[in-house]
């Protein structure tokens, strides 16, 4: 029986160290199904966002929800110490629990309190290891026990730092594109400057967004459920917002050339598809649109009237139809399992920039916007 339970200590301590070796230091996509981090962040997103889908009140989802990613870490660590701390409890108890303590402590309660008092280095001294196993497996476990938590402190830098620079690109296109951002909006804010190739650094920038995105979000997955600062934000409306842009010149915008969009539509679109494939799941299809022609007919009348011609014709259609299924699929399934909602193709009826709104007033809109 205490060979068992050994031989499932160790296996228990190794099973935890590799799991948190590859979520924290392998900076790459780790394909293994039995990872202790898996099964803990998505049964707890689960019952998150089971919670969050009964909250009508956009703002008070948004609340809830940007709570998760933080709670999400903490419980992930927790669940690694105490995965560490029950491993060397339970080869203590293997050993004999050969322990010095007061009757009051006796036992496997006895073998969990050193443990956790050696794992955290709190060096107490009312229990002490007599045998030479134990007292080898105190050391081990105490240096365990520090480099754990040097980890902890390392690993949460990381994720901010990754999350900032993020949403500094997404705060900043708010100026171009409105909030939800739309490609609409974004191309009628170029139609404002005398040279409409004003759009050829902002797509350059985001070529290199997207690639930072999807090197960092491989390598940190819980990345994917950090929220945006507004409610009308996020990371895939924002993606999928200028991977529309780029379909639009690509196919056709008068006086812009589309060498940059197609660059950038190729890195904005590899990084959805393997984002997508972190969550395991197949790409889904669109929902049915009863009305494609008209939304395109009221997208060209829309942008005609701010000087932005783009590209008629059956033909054109058929193009951007064919550039907007190569990554609309995975734009869905991302947004149905993160609860991030899409951007429209026109911008709603009250256009509206976070920069012209506070929590206490609204200022007046001039005529360029």
């Amino acid at each position: 029986m205490k060979i068992l339970a050994l031989a499932g200590a160790i296996a228990l301590i190794l099973w935890v160290m590799w799991d948190a070796f590859e979520t924290i230091l392998l900076p790459r996509r780790v394909p293994a199904r039995a990872r202790l981090s898996r099964w803990v962040i998505r049964w707890l997103w689960r019952l998150w966002a089971s919670t969050a889908r009964g909250i009508g009140k956009r703002s008070r989802r948004e609340n809830l929800l940007s709570f998760y990613a933080l709670l999400s870490i903490l419980t992930l660590l927790v669940v690694w110490a105490g995965g560490l701390i029950l491993g060397f409890a339970l080869i203590y108890w293997a050993d004999g629990s050969r322990l010095d303590a007061d009757r009051a402590t006796r036992g496997f309660g006895a073998d969990l309190y050193l443990s956790g008092s050696t794992f955290f280095t709190l060096g107490l001294g009312d229990v002490r290891p007599v045998s030479v196993l134990s007292r080898l497996v105190t050391v081990i476990e105490a240096g365990t026990g520090f480099g754990f938590l040097a980890l902890v402190l390392a690993y949460l830098p990381v994720l901010y730092a990754a999350f900032s620079k993020r949403e500094a690109r997404i705060t900043m296109l708010d100026e171009w594109a409105g909030s939800p951002p739309t490609a609409a909006v974004l191309l009628r804010r170029c139609s404002e400057a005398r040279d409409p190739n004003v759009i050829a650094p902002l797509l350059k920038d985001w070529e290199l967004a997207s690639a930072e995105t999807l090197e960092s979000h491989l390598s940190y997955p819980v990345l994917c459920y950090f929220r945006s600062q507004h409610d009308n934000q996020s990371w895939l409306a924002s993606m999928v917002a200028i991977l529309d842009t780029c379909a639009l010149v690509i196919v056709g915008v008068e006086g812009i050339d589309p060498f940059q969009a197609r660059l950038t539509f190729a890195i904005a679109r590899h990084a959805l598809v393997d984002l997508s494939q972190i969550f395991r799941s197949k790409a889904m299809s669109a929902p049915p649109d009863s009305r494609p022609v008209a939304e395109l007919r009221e997208l060209r009348a829309w942008l005609a009237r701010s000087g932005v011609r783009l590209t008629e014709g059956d033909e054109a259609d058929r193009r951007l139809a064919d550039l907007r299924t190569l990554y609309l699929p995975y734009a869905y399934e991302l947004s149905e399992r993160l609860l991030m909602p899409l951007p429209p193709l026109l911008p709603p009826e009250r256009l509206r920039y976070n920069w012209e709104t506070t929590a206490w007033s609204r200022t007046a809109r001039d005529g360029s916007h």
